[in-house]
């Protein structure tokens, strides 16, 4: 539904922190999954770990975050001048290592919607395999210096 370019024109993201790489579905207020192609390339590789290389789990935390950021986003007219921070996460778990070659599906489903706040639940799988799941707070706010 959405690819790389579509995503760089919603969230601020780039290089390396862009932990998205296309959204799948979309229902706006709702629902999105979207996808993150682990490579061995990925820069956090070269430290975590040397010769058993694990993505961090708070990055994949961050990649769910980034989802859902893009949902919260989408149908915002005014996006371009506005962030969405992350604010807090309940009830996070990792149940096994992503690895390079991994594609990670990521489903977050709105719990809570408010006109600057939300707050969704989130899974992350590998081949269908839960890998991490946690509930997610953010909140909208303005871009300092946008017109």
């Amino acid at each position: 539904m959405l690819d790389a370019m579509q995503l760089l024109e919603i969230l601020p993201h780039r290089y390396p922190f862009l932990l998205v790489d296309r959204i799948l579905e979309l229902e706006e207020r709702k629902r999105i999954v979207g996808v993150k192609n682990v490579t061995i390339n990925e820069p956090f590789f070269q430290g975590h770990f040397p010769g058993q290389p694990v993505m961090p789990g708070v990055l994949i935390v961050e990649a769910m975050a980034q989802v859902g950021a893009v949902l919260t986003l989408f149908s915002v007219a005014d996006r371009h001048s506005k962030l969405v921070y992350f604010t807090g996460i309940e009830s996070a778990r990792f149940r096994r290592p992503v690895v390079p070659g991994d594609q990670i599906r990521i489903e977050m489903t709105v719990l809570q919607l408010r006109s600057r706040a939300c707050r969704m639940a989130g899974t992350a799988t590998v081949d269908g395999t839960l890998v991490a799941e946690a509930t997610i707070m953010a909140a909208m706010v303005d871009r300092q210096g946008t017109v």
